[in-house]
């Protein structure tokens, strides 16, 4: 069986001849894709030009049913998964057969150019007219225009090979009728100058050269091309003419553009799309589509050539490369220019390129198909630009960059889309060292200075390079100064007269595309304090409803101009910001800035408050003083909800306080900070307590608000008291009670009296603490809820003491109505400092199943609150968990409470949890182990002025010594301990200061074998 579609479709030696127009079509639809299966909704479209209805299909089957009885074998027609498919032999098909002769000729050319111009012929021989004629399909002309222009490249191969042969004379005729016929086709003047020189008729071959001259010029604006020119001058000089062999092939474009040096980093985006084009080989019927999405100057384009070069060996049939200008100074290449120059680049000439831009995308297609290809479109702006530009092959790889998501191509091409982000700190400290050498080495500091100035961003990074290297004197740490002021350090990054070198023109250029409402809240985001944001915060900031927003923030996001996380935060860097705060200060007058500032720290401080009525209720907290904003704040359904809100903006909320503190709104400052008091030291946040509370001291002393001042000198308190300043805790709790009862504020003295009480037990001060937490809880029987929250972190602390003086008792009764007080409040963090407390008691009583019930309950409460104060100080569960024979987990234990103690840089904890990890370590008879623990221990409690741990180190050290060997310096130990136990009026004084060991006392005895040493400020404050 023969299939003939070089003139109109026809079907040989079947049962019978097709008959109208829609048979014609399908079997056309099936040929142009032999062998492969063809969607039922190509076909319908192809057969009724998208005119079709419900019915479609159901015609479509009667076609192809009437199909199947004019072929010889019906099973050549099947359907499968994909469609329907035409199995086809290359010999059956003319247009194939054409293409095989073709091939076999080129191969033949050098060797035998006598047998290719017998096989050219041949081929050419099987036209009969315009392929697929008198069928207006458009996939269908785009396979007859490539079939034209590979007849035409066949003619120019035939005479080539026939000249070759010297039939000069004989061609001559043929060719100046072709000439005629194709008169922008250089390769063919050049043939026919050639005949006409070799015959002797030089007048005639320049006569010829002219001609095409004055052609090319008039309809195309072009000169001739070197291959022309060349053989004219041969003419003239009266010379022999040499020329290339005419392409034998399609020409391999190879367009990628200059690999930039100093490149760093991105392994895993690499990775990706190495493996994005692993997976592509695998088959299907689209082109393997990837984008690699970002901000301005993150370094889109330099990854993308630099994975294509990488690559490039896999696409032997080329790489296309175009520069879309999406974000540039100059207008956005449209698709037609784009598809103009890919199909120049792809053999096609200026006159073949069709005028349509649905045709060029169409020929581009026919031209890519089957072919291996790599094609970069750099620099989009929109799907819209770049849809015309995907092949429709799955040969190809199309790789795209773009400040846009790209979100349509996505959702509807099925596209990877690689976030690039900006550099990692390590992979930018590499950049760096290529662009810098050893200046990097021997100025570290200041290259990590440098590395934050510019945000990370490839562009910013080697533009200050270039800074530093076209001075020789400057070093990195004097342009890290002139870089300090945010808006200088925009100016300074500016590489010359460049636009694309300069920081701010890159920026400028997506900027410049936002509307109104986008460009407005863009420039509102550079007046945010922090760098993290939700659409709550921007709705503040605006002062729009959430829907506005959101719409005004998609433009951004799309836009590149704000990074969007999972946990649908977004995110400004600092070039980022101080453009957007540069606008603003240039567009948006004074009062609307401090009008949305207001706003925005109006929202933070309310929604903090809302967030902790549910975490911690507010029984103790001074009525706010930053009035509402104007804007909805976020609803919190629950407990897990309302923490996780303040895990998130804990940054921002300490940030605005501390801006507010320093331009104008010191209300704000004092009122984050007694939000946030709570919640900042059951979590461990330490250094964010710190920064805080010591602002609001100064905005409360700055509006001369004597209680305010007590507030934040007593939270002030608690910070140094878990960093282990005890000293300064001391003063500032002193403080802090001295300014209540001054300022008549008598409700808070029992909060006060509680916690100094707990700085004195941390002091050694027993008889003192004892004190202030009897004052305290006379002051408080627990008629109101204040009263029953103070109640029961005095109850808790004062359970402390008795530990520590061997009252297990009274520190038994105490602790079960503590737990039985924060049970009754409520309050998930205060319940599990008290079950930590009681199951300390049953620990020392030797209670271990009891202990072990009460100490896993807190540290489930720990978790579930995520309390850090709880986490780090639940190492006598350790000791537990030893004691029912759990070595291994009791050890891990302990090691979990010291990392937690230093992650959060809570003293105390971390020296009763090393001093409890050093007595794990003798249990287990690793007296080596041991030594460390206690020695690290000891040193942190002499820097705190903790006696109690400073004992048990000391004691710790004397068994570690004993055991390892070394009596006098055991015994110098425990004399020390001996001496400090005695100062203390502990138990321990009434012994050798030798730390307990289960091994040695039953577990029956009330003197428990360790010292839990697990409070101090436990609960102060709370």
């Amino acid at each position: 069986m023969r299939f003939e579609v070089f003139g109109p479709v026809e079907l040989r030696d079947g049962s019978g001849p097709l008959s109208g127009r829609l048979q014609r079509t399908l079997l056309a639809m099936l040929l142009i894709h032999a062998n492969r299966p063809v969607p039922v909704d190509t076909l319908t479209e192809a057969l009724w030009h998208g005119e079709a209805h419900a019915r479609s299909a159901a015609k479509l089957q009667l076609h192809v049913h009437r199909l199947r009885r004019l072929l010889d074998i019906p099973d050549r027609l099947s359907f499968g998964q994909g469609g329907y498919r035409l199995r086809v032999l290359p010999e059956e098909l003319d247009s194939a057969r054409f293409e095989l002769l073709t091939d076999e000729a080129l191969e033949q050319s050098a060797q035998d150019p006598l047998r290719c111009a017998r096989l050219l012929r041949t081929a050419l021989d099987l036209w009969q007219g315009r392929p697929y004629e008198g069928l207006d399909i458009p996939e269908l002309a785009d396979e007859a225009r490539r079939l034209a222009d590979r007849r035409l490249t066949a003619v120019e191969e035939l005479y080539f090979a026939e000249l070759v042969c010297g039939r000069h004379t004989a061609v001559i005729p043929e060719l100046t009728g072709l000439v005629r016929e194709n008169p922008l086709r250089e390769r063919l003047h050049s043939l026919l100058m050639t005949a006409l020189h070799r015959a002797g008729r030089q007048a005639e071959a320049l006569d010829v050269y002219r001609s095409a001259r004055r052609t090319l010029v008039k309809e195309l604006g072009l000169e001739p091309g070197p291959e022309l020119r060349s053989v004219e001058a041969q003419v003239l000089a009266g010379e022999p003419v040499t020329f290339a062999a005419p392409r034998s092939q399609p020409p391999v474009p190879a367009q990628l553009p200059h690999l930039a040096r100093s490149f760093v980093g991105r392994a895993a985006e690499l990775a990706g799309l190495s493996r994005l084009l692993t997976e592509g080989e695998d088959g299907g019927s689209a082109a393997p589509l990837a984008i690699l999405a970002g901000t301005a100057g993150v370094g889109k384009t330099a990854l993308a050539v630099r994975w294509a070069h990488r690559v490039r060996e896999q696409f032997p049939d080329g790489q296309l490369y175009v520069d879309l200008h999406g974000y540039s100074p100059g207008r956005p290449v449209s698709p037609e220019d784009a598809l103009d120059g890919f199909l120049r680049a792809l053999g096609v000439e200026g006159t073949a390129v069709p005028e349509s831009p649905a045709e060029r995308a169409a020929q581009f297609r026919t031209l890519v198909d089957r072919r291996r290809l790599l094609v970069v479109l750099d620099n989009a702006c929109s799907a819209e630009q770049v849809r015309p530009l995907l092949p429709g092959t799955s040969s190809c790889f199309v790789l795209i960059t773009s400040r846009s998501a790209l979100t349509g191509l996505t959702a509807r091409e099925g596209a990877y889309r690689v976030d690039l982000d900006r550099l990692p700190v390590h992979e930018a400290q590499d950049l760096l060292r290529e662009l810098l050498g050893s200046r990097v080495d021997a100025e570290p500091g200041a290259a990590a200075q440098l590395i934050q100035r510019c945000a990370r961003l490839p562009l910013a990074l080697r533009i200050a390079a270039e800074l530093i290297r076209e001075r020789s004197a400057r070093r990195i740490g004097d342009l890290v100064r002139e870089l300090a002021d945010e808006q200088e350090r925009l100016d300074l990054l500016d590489a010359g007269d460049d636009p694309h070198a300069s920081v701010r023109t890159v920026f400028s250029w997506s900027y410049h595309q936002l509307p109104e409402a986008s460009a407005r809240l863009f420039r509102l985001c550079g007046l945010h304090p922090g760098q993290d944001m939700d659409t709550h915060a921007l709705a503040a900031l605006a002062g729009t409803g959430p829907g506005s927003t959101r719409r005004a923030l998609d433009q951004l996001v799309r836009a590149s101009l704000i990074d969007a996380s999972p946990d649908t935060h977004l995110h400004m860097h600092d070039l980022l910001g101080a453009y957007a705060a540069e606008l603003a200060a240039a567009e948006d007058p004074e009062e609307h800035r401090r009008a949305a500032l207001t706003r925005l720290f109006g929202h933070y401080v309310h929604t903090a408050a809302a967030a902790m009525d549910l975490v911690w209720p507010p029984e103790g907290r001074a009525p706010l003083r930053t009035p509402p904003p104007a804007v909805p704040t976020p609803v919190f359904p629950a407990y897990e909800d309302a923490l996780s809100w303040l895990d998130t903006e804990r940054g921002n909320l300490v940030s605005s306080a501390v801006h507010a503190r320093f331009h104008g709104w010191p209300d704000v400052t004092v009122d984050v900070a007694d939000v946030l008091f709570r919640y900042l030291d059951n979590r461990g946040h330490y250094d964010d307590a710190l920064t805080l509370h010591t602002h609001a001291l100064s905005a409360a002393r700055l509006r001369q608000d004597r209680t305010a001042e007590a507030g934040a000198a007593r939270h002030l308190g608690v910070v140094h008291a878990r960093l282990g300043h005890l000293g300064p805790a001391h003063q500032h709790m002193h403080h802090a009670y001295t300014q209540y009862q001054d300022s008549g504020g008598d409700s808070w003295a029992p909060l006060q009296l509680k916690n100094l009480g707990a700085v004195c037990t941390l002091l050694g001060r027993y008889p003192e603490a004892i004190g202030y937490f009897e004052q305290a809880l006379a002051l408080c029987p627990g008629n109101t809820g204040s009263e029953l929250t103070t109640r029961a972190g005095a109850l808790n602390d004062l359970s402390q003491v008795h530990i520590h003086l061997g009252q297990y008792e009274e520190a038994l009764a105490l602790a079960r109505e503590a737990l039985a007080l924060a049970h009754q409040l409520g309050l998930p963090a205060r319940e599990a400092l008290a079950r930590l407390r009681l199951g300390a008691v049953h620990e020392r009583l030797g209670d271990y199943p009891q202990a072990h019930h009460c100490l896993a309950g807190a540290l489930t409460l720990a978790e579930e609150t995520g309390s850090r104060l709880v986490k780090a100080r639940c190492h006598p569960l350790g000791h537990v968990l030893w004691q029912l024979g759990r070595p291994e987990d009791a050890l891990a234990c302990v090691r979990r409470c010291v990392r937690v103690a230093r992650g959060s840089g809570d003293k105390p904890a971390q020296t009763s949890a090393l001093n409890a990890l050093g007595r794990l370590q003798l249990l287990g008879e690793r007296p080596d182990q041991a030594l460390g623990h206690h020695a690290e221990a000891l040193a942190t409690a002499r820097g705190t002025g903790e006696r109690y741990e400073e004992a048990q180190a000391h004691a710790g050290l004397g068994a570690a010594h004993s055991a390892l060997g070394d009596g006098p310096t055991a015994r110098e130990h425990r004399l020390a301990a001996l001496a400090l136990h005695r100062a203390l009026g502990t138990p321990e004084a009434r012994t050798d200061a030798r730390p307990h060991s289960p091994a040695t006392v039953p577990a029956t005895s009330p003197r428990s074998p360790r010292a839990a040493g697990t409070a101090g400020l436990a609960s102060a404050g709370q």
